[in-house]
């Protein structure tokens, strides 16, 4: 789409505008659009009506925030902290936490696949946060002339005083509060403080006689994994101590760390993997770039003997390194790697690689790289790091491919089953028959042909969504799936929003309805695949207008084709179902553990399955659905 200059001209600063946000920004704000100019939209979200003003006007955008809420996303909440909208630190503060993650894990996957062509590749659903508010030991504010320190507002640059800030820690806001109005003397001041231990720093050093506190200090003391770390003031340590903690268990599974081997951690900080992984390898090499960073780490590394401490260029300092690596890290500033580390990175060719970042594009332009030099993305895990912000850390794992394409991780090679949907009701019903499995979300056009049947769509798409991931998956059995809903002949997809969904739930009142689901199986190993079509009838019962009203109000019909769940509790729009239940769901079974059949896997339904009474057609003869929503998505 092409924008026009015209058009952002034409708007002006404090000028009132109703927009639906469609998307989102690179910065959090979420994306709508006046005529073809782009306005993004602070304390938005989108599918939902708000007024806005417009605060700032740029060539080819604008930027604008939220003023009234006129029809509310489901997902919206009230905002705990008063400076909310004045500053713009905390730009999601606004939607449910659970929202948060799901949206920084779509972050990740749409980077992987528009920045780097990786689609395919499995994204796990975010780890969240122990603390949502309180987390974080670093502040950096801006000082007003008289001395009051705060947050600039991101487009207006208006400076915010504030008393105490959510996201910060206790002791931060305390030291924060000591030195509020008294700070004159200075434009910016950082602080940074670990609770576990009471230590803190205050830079730059503050002269005044007004400070009653302790200032100018060269570093603090943090604690991390029960182990206490020297940081300096110039020294980089994660924000989200609780969370840290995480990454640190994630990564010695994830390497297959057990004792033995050679660990290199580039761009180590002040130590904190190589050190806290020590213990499980037989040496580590940590390479880092910051001279105040290899001071503080190798005092944090005292009593530690297996680590050597290297103070240089991670792109130069692997390129001279000859010894391969039984597992690398790679921890780079928000920019990623260099070429050439990447580069060295292929040379080495570690048995496990490690990728952590905290910027989905760079993230993805490196692990292309990485990829073509023969490595393979196993998955990456979104970790939220930065609650109530777009931000999000992740860690991706990657694996040498052989001569012969496959990958080979710590000890052999697992045949797995993956499912390449985005569904969580289809996942849900895998795991309820015990399939362990993977997820992938693939990227396929769903266009329709008029000429095609609703049959032949889902079966075609089902195969489509197979074939996208087999390519990154050799050796794996993978599970394609597309559902429709019919009526008169015509598919229903999702609602466009609330007013379509109590259209379509009117429609289907009282009637009966198709749902078709295509069921694809591919043998990535042996280059086999088998499709089938399944058809269930659903008949609804007749409920009310005030009934479709209050169901709609929830805001649970606006993900769903058909706009509705069989067991969306109190609506309950099903009155009987004739055909496979869990083809309803979204994946029907006995089709399934046909087609898994001939990949070799069996499929056993668990005895104490309660679906038998609800499904009249079943080709396992025993249970094949289960008390659950229906798909139709993806």
């Amino acid at each position: 789409m092409g924008y026009s200059c015209a058009v952002a001209h034409e708007l002006l600063k404090g000028q009132r505008l109703r927009l639906t946000p469609v998307g989102w920004g690179k910065l959090g704000d979420a994306l709508a659009y006046q005529g073809d100019t782009k306005v993004m939209v602070f304390g938005g979200i989108p599918g939902e009506e708000v007024e806005v003003e417009v605060v700032r006007v740029r060539r080819d955008q604008v930027s604008a925030q939220v003023v009234q809420v006129l029809d509310s996303s489901p997902y919206r909440v009230d905002t705990p902290c008063p400076y909310y909208g004045r500053c713009t630190g905390c730009q999601w503060q606004h939607i449910d936490y659970q929202h948060q993650l799901d949206l920084k894990r779509n972050m990740v996957a749409d980077a992987l696949g528009q920045v780097a062509g990786l689609g395919n590749v499995v994204v796990a659903p975010t780890i969240p946060s122990p603390a949502q508010l309180g987390y974080r030991n670093h502040a950096r504010f801006t000082v007003a002339k008289d001395g009051t320190l705060g947050f600039v507002h991101r487009e207006t640059r208006r400076h915010v005083g504030i008393d105490s800030c959510m996201l910060m820690s206790p002791l931060i806001n305390r030291t924060l509060g000591e030195l509020q109005g008294r700070c004159a003397e200075t434009t910016q001041l950082s602080i940074r403080g670990g609770d576990g231990t009471g230590s803190y720093l205050v830079q730059p050093v503050l002269k005044s006689p007004e400070i009653p506190v302790e200032t100018g200090q060269k570093h603090y003391e943090e604690l991390l994994g029960g182990r206490s770390f020297r940081v300096a003031s110039a020294s980089f340590f994660q924000v989200n101590n609780l969370q840290a903690e995480q990454m640190i268990a994630m990564a010695r599974e994830e390497l297959g760390l057990s004792g033995h081997g050679l660990l290199v951690d580039a761009y180590a900080g002040v130590g904190t993997f190589a050190i806290l992984l020590a213990p499980h390898v037989d040496r580590v090499i940590a390479i880092e770039d910051s001279p105040s960073a290899v001071w503080d780490a190798e005092a944090n590394a005292a009593g530690i003997d297996n680590i050597t401490f290297i103070q240089g260029r991670t792109e130069e300092v692997l390129e001279q390194m000859e010894e391969q690596p039984t597992a690398l890290i790679l921890d780079p500033p928000r920019a990623g790697c260099r070429p050439e580390a990447l580069q060295a990175a292929v040379r080495l060719k570690p048995n496990r690689l490690l990728y952590v970042s905290c910027e989905p594009e760079s993230l993805a332009r490196d692990l292309e790289q990485l990829c073509e030099g023969g490595f393979r993305v196993e998955k990456v895990q979104p970790i939220d790091m930065f609650p109530q912000t777009h931000h999000v850390e992740c860690i991706a794992v990657l694996t040498p491919e052989a001569a012969d394409g496959v990958s080979r991780g710590p000890g052999s090679l697992r045949r797995n089953l993956v499912l390449a949907s985005s569904s969580p009701r289809r996942t849900q019903l895998l795991s309820s028959v015990g399939l362990e499995h993977e997820v992938v979300y693939p990227l396929v056009d769903e266009a329709m042909d008029p000429e095609e049947t609703v049959e032949s769509l889902v079966a075609r798409l089902a195969l489509a969504k197979v074939r996208r991931v087999s390519g990154a998956r050799p050796g794996d059995v993978l599970v394609g799936a597309d559902s429709m809903v019919v009526l008169d002949g015509r598919p229903i997809g999702k609602p466009a929003g609330p007013d379509e969904a109590a259209e379509t739930l009117r429609s289907l009142r009282g009637r009966t309805h198709s749902v078709v689901t295509g069921v694809a199986v591919r043998d990535a190993a042996h280059g086999l695949e088998w499709v089938e079509s399944c058809t269930t009838d659903v008949i609804m019962r007749r409920y009310s207008d005030e009934e479709i009203g209050a169901y709609v109000a929830t805001g649970a019909p606006l993900d769903k084709a058909g706009s509705y769940g069989i067991q969306d509790e109190p609506f309950n729009p099903v009155s009987r179902v004739v055909g496979c239940y869990t083809n309803v769901v979204g994946l029907p079974l006995c089709i399934l553990g046909d087609l898994l059949a001939r990949a070799g896997i069996e499929l056993k339904m668990p005895e104490d399955l309660e679906i038998t009474r609800r499904c009249t057609d079943c080709s396992l003869g025993q249970n094949c659905s289960v008390a659950a929503k229906p798909d139709g998505d993806d």
